[in-house]
């Protein structure tokens, strides 16, 4: 049995440092360092780095070339996304449509990774339908969401300090970072 550590990539946030969204995952991801894995974020302020992704072989970036090196080295990704229009951000999907750079990789796109799918939208409404889209996207890019995803009302829920002030949904996101951690764990050993 392997003893490496997991390696756990974090991609959320919006432009608004401090956002749910991007405190949801950095919690998500102390978590995931809890259970035992190594972990990187890729926030609002990192991704605002990338421009609008373009498969030109000629086009990488430095931020762009950094998040594609890390989600290689991946054994499991936790998405984070605030809900807009009823969808997943910009921000996000212009950083998942880089994972176009990983179409020809031994591993393809994030086939084997678990995903974890965080949604905040300020309202009952949004999560479901962002949350729904994480996972879809997941499925195309041949990951694994884990059982748990975690919708979050930040007009109810709130953060503080990196903290969640509601005890459940803090548990849930907990929950979520375990179930990552501990399939990355398990591909890890089932791969030495």
């Amino acid at each position: 049995m392997s003893s490496r550590k997991p390696f756990i990539v974090g991609i959320g946030g919006t432009t608004r440092a401090g956002s749910s969204s991007e405190q949801a995952l950095l919690l998500a991801l102390r978590h995931a360092a809890t259970a035992g894995a190594e972990t990187e974020a890729f926030d609002g302020a990192h991704l605002a780095q990338l421009p609008m992704y373009d498969p030109d072989p000629g086009s990488m970036t430095a931020p762009g070339k950094h998040l594609i090196d890390s989600l290689r080295r991946a054994d499991g990704v936790i998405i984070s996304s605030p809900c807009y229009h009823g969808g997943v951000s910009g921000l996000i999907k212009n950083a998942i449509d880089y994972i176009e750079e990983m179409r020809a990789d031994d591993r393809v796109y994030l086939d084997g990774r678990s995903i974890g799918a965080i949604a905040c939208g300020y309202g009952y409404q949004g999560p479901g339908p962002v949350l729904n889209q994480i996972r879809q996207t997941a499925h195309a890019l041949r990951g694994w969401p884990t059982p748990l995803g975690v919708g979050i009302n930040s007009f109810v829920v709130k953060f503080k300090d990196g903290e969640c002030a509601d005890e459940a949904v803090a548990k849930q996101i907990e929950i979520m970072a375990q179930q990552v951690v501990e399939f990355a764990r398990h591909r890890i050993a089932g791969k030495g």
